[in-house]
């Protein structure tokens, strides 16, 4: 080459070189020597191949040798050597040379630096693998689609749901394994997508491989390029099946709650539980069995898919433990599984098995229904036709069912009951309706029914919050109710009653009962009924003035029979003594005196003067220190039969009561109507304390323990107005009281009772407020004996000015 021209090729911005026709250099330039260090000398011949890479020298001659074969030009990509050591990727660029006959000449070729593509390329690559692993990693069906809905790319989810690989994935069409049902809402909305490219979102259901369909939520969302053309479409299916489902199972248990608030009758309340049991755990049936009348035998409240020739053979069956799931559960008062009923031995004495299978069950899971005061009200059972054991997912809702059950048959039986107490009281003619509500713990929302906002009387349009609630709430309820919410954020069921306070000042009392359940992510909800019972608690008010009456009238009564038989057993004893001092009067004066007749009426005299003192000196009995007869005698369960016939009087004070009765408490010898005397005079004396207490719950709590020497102890702490530091003494002397009308004798008269066991009673004042009345009584030894004393117990009469 001339000089002009190798300064033109030098000049060029890439390493030229010529070849001979048969592949020897014979021509580098000024940068092609000026890249690798090597001069035209060195590179010359195949010399040119010390500066590529040895990993890329095979690959590249191998090339290179088929393009001198064929004589067509051809790219090659390869590793060079810099002068520093350092290796570039570069694209050898080679085409053939021909003179002016058409044969070839030589070889031109040009490198060109490629090393920033290659590693731009490398980092798209790995950016694509990146962004594959977060797709396929992702919870979720994703899916790319091309601009005219054809699927390009699945993640593995994606495939694996549907079975498919993504070569059958991309055959498919839009909307495919949709549910028929659902295809042509799908179909619709992408069409308008695709038209208008808009993003879509809708919810359907998605047949899976094995051909049961869940719910999925569909978004999708277009992707433009820089002049706003859409270049790729990304699908994003999230399941929401299980979502659906609680949806389905919170609504369904609304609805049935607010059945049980309507009054509907209690079969067809149980019919609809059943149906709504069915649809959440499918392929099962659902039955319920009552307890009859006489508490021996099961009859049918509720079976819509069962066999009505199943049903006949339940109904009637006896409640033992051999007559099959349900009769053995509901005898035992626990839940029965039969997870394969072809294996079950324990009712081989029944036919129930056989019978069960004839009709194509193969597994039972029986519940019991229990009331909230622990009496079973019947069996709820799910059936299989297939063997199956409950999840503990099932177990949770078999518990909120069964919840349901109990609510909707207590109330029945309830409703039964009130009917028949319209005899009695009119008050009480008219059922108090019943609303239903829901609440979430942990974002304090509330769904309430509109029997609900009646009660309230609040606007349904606005909704509904705690501080709402709160304006409705009774000022002296306020503590109470701030339990019950404290219940709440415990997750413990409760019964509760508390009252409203209306704008026109009137006041409601209402009865709820909720049950808290957790969902799959742990948060917490309650489900409740609500009652109002304000005629019913009218009428128990209007009750207890009545009992209250007729006990004045008792105790006026038994005083006036007292009297007089005091008066009759003493007047006879007093007119014998006045009739014989007379008769000795008369004789003595006689002429001659009759001495013997008058020494014989001086004793009569005396005899019937002995008799009107043993009338005082019986008097004197019912308060002296004298033995008794005595009898063994449990003080819990005396307390809580007293417990029993004050609780009337206490719910009427607002008095919260609480028992903590000591199981291991030794019997005591005593008197057992004098211990309840006792006992109820403290009762009622700790309500009294607290009559005035309006800034605190009116809580009571009776306590027993077993004390060192096996004694037993009882105490009785209340919240009320207390005593001061020096008065606790005072309290039990006769004629003291600190009440307005108080005789004073009923804490005097207590102690005395006690004292006559070999016991004592005492008080002492609570750290904060109220004070505690406590006694302790010897227990009962092994010789049957008390501990400390022969068991002499003093008979008093106690007048109870509580």
């Amino acid at each position: 080459m001339d000089n002009e021209l190798s300064r033109v090729v030098d000049a060029l911005p890439g390493l030229m070189w010529t070849a001979l026709h048969e592949g020897q250099i014979d021509f580098v330039n000024l940068r092609w020597c000026e890249y690798t260090g090597l001069g035209l000398r060195e590179a010359s011949g195949t010399g040119w191949q010390t500066v590529i890479h040895p990993q890329d020298l095979p690959g590249l001659l191998e090339r290179w040798r088929a393009m001198l074969a064929t004589g067509e030009p051809r790219d090659m990509e390869a590793r060079m050597r810099r002068f520093d050591g350092a290796y570039r990727w570069f694209l050898f660029r080679v085409s053939p040379l021909t003179d002016a006959s058409g044969r070839l000449a030589k070889w031109c070729g040009m490198n060109t630096d490629i090393e920033d593509r290659r590693q731009d390329e490398e980092a798209l690559r790995a950016s694509e693998h990146r962004l594959d692993s977060i797709v396929d990693g992702l919870p979720a069906l994703v899916s790319l689609l091309r601009p005219n809905g054809e699927i390009e790319h699945c993640n593995s989810i994606y495939l694996d749901y549907f079975g498919l690989t993504l070569d059958e994935a991309k055959r498919q069409m839009a909307g495919h394994s949709c549910h028929p049902d659902d295809a042509p809402m799908v179909l619709a909305a992408w069409r308008k997508s695709l038209e208008q490219g808009l993003p879509c979102d809708l919810e359907n259901r998605r047949r899976r491989a094995d051909g049961a369909y869940r719910w999925f939520r569909s978004r999708g969302f277009p992707l433009r390029d820089a002049q706003g053309h859409i270049v790729l479409w990304y699908f994003l299916q999230i399941d929401i099946d299980d979502a659906k489902r609680a949806e389905a199972l919170l609504a369904g248990e609304k609805g049935l709650l607010e059945m049980v608030a309507r009054g509907v009758p209690m079969p067809a309340i149980l019919e609809a539980l059943c149906q709504l049991v069915e649809s959440a755990a499918g392929g099962s049936h659902c039955g319920v069995v009552l307890v009859d009348a006489s508490g021996t035998r099961l009859e049918h409240g509720a079976a819509p898919s069962l066999p009505a020739s199943f049903i006949a053979a339940i109904n009637g069956l006896p409640v033992d433990a051999d007559s099959g799931p349900c009769s053995m559960s509901v005898h035992l008062n626990e839940q029965v599984i039969a997870a394969d009923i072809r294996s079950e031995t324990r009712w081989a004495a029944s036919a129930w098995c056989p019978m069960a299978l004839a009709h194509g069950l193969q597994a039972c899971w029986s519940t019991p229904i229990s009331s909230t005061a622990g009496k079973v009200l019947g069996a709820f059972a799910i059936y299989y036709d297939e063997p199956k054991a409950p999840t503990s997912q099932q177990r949770a809702l078999i518990d909120q069912f069964t919840h349901i059950a109990s609510i909707a048959i207590g109330r029945a039986q309830s409703d039964a009951a009130l009917r028949r107490s319209e005899v009695f009281l009119a008050e009480t003619r008219r059922l108090s309706s019943t609303g239903g509500f829901s609440k979430r713990v942990a974002t304090g929302a509330i769904i309430w029914s509109e029997e609900v906002y009646r009660m309230f009387e609040l606007d349904p349009a606005v909704p509904v919050t705690l501080e709402r609630i709160l304006t409705r709430i009774h000022p002296e309820d306020v503590h109470t109710f701030q339990d019950m919410l404290d219940m709440q954020r415990d997750g413990k069921d409760y019964e509760h009653e508390y009252r409203l306070l209306m704008p026109d000042q009137s006041v409601k009392y209402l009865h709820v009962v909720s049950h808290g359940s957790r969902d799959r992510e742990g948060e917490l909800e309650y489900i409740a009924a609500i009652q109002d019972v304000t005629q019913r608690r009218l009428a128990e008010e209007a009750l207890a003035e009545a009992r209250s009456e007729l006990a004045h009238v008792a105790r006026a009564t038994t005083l006036g029979v007292l009297t007089a038989s005091i008066a009759h057993e003493v007047n006879q004893p007093l007119s014998g003594i006045i009739t014989n001092a007379s008769t000795c009067l008369r004789m003595l004066a006689a002429d001659p005196p009759d001495l013997d007749g008058a020494r014989e009426t001086a004793r009569r005299t005396i005899r019937d003067g002995n008799r009107a003192s043993d009338v005082i000196s019986r008097l004197r009995s019912l308060f002296a220190k004298q033995d008794g007869r005595t009898e063994l005698v449990d003080l819990n369960e005396a307390a809580s039969e007293v417990i029993a016939l004050s609780l009337s009087e206490l719910h009427r004070a607002r008095v919260i009561l609480r028992m903590e009765l000591a199981d291991d408490l030794p019997p005591v010898a005593g008197d057992r109507v004098q211990l309840q005397q006792v006992i109820l005079n403290l009762l009622l004396n700790a309500s009294e304390a607290m009559r005035g207490v309006d800034d605190r719950p009116r809580h009571l709590v009776i306590r027993s323990e077993r004390e060192h020497g096996d004694r037993a102890r009882m105490a009785v702490q209340d919240a009320g107005i207390g005593f001061g530091p020096h008065g606790a003494e005072k309290l039990f002397e006769a004629f003291y009281t600190t009440k307005n009308g108080g005789m004073g004798i009923g804490l005097s008269v207590s102690r005395s009772i006690i004292e006559s066991h070999q016991g004592r009673l005492w008080a002492a004042a609570n750290e904060g407020s109220g004070a505690t009345f406590s006694f302790s009584i010897p227990g009962k030894c092994a010789d049957g004996a008390s501990a400390t004393s022969s068991g002499g117990v003093r008979t008093l009469a106690v007048t109870d000015d509580a």
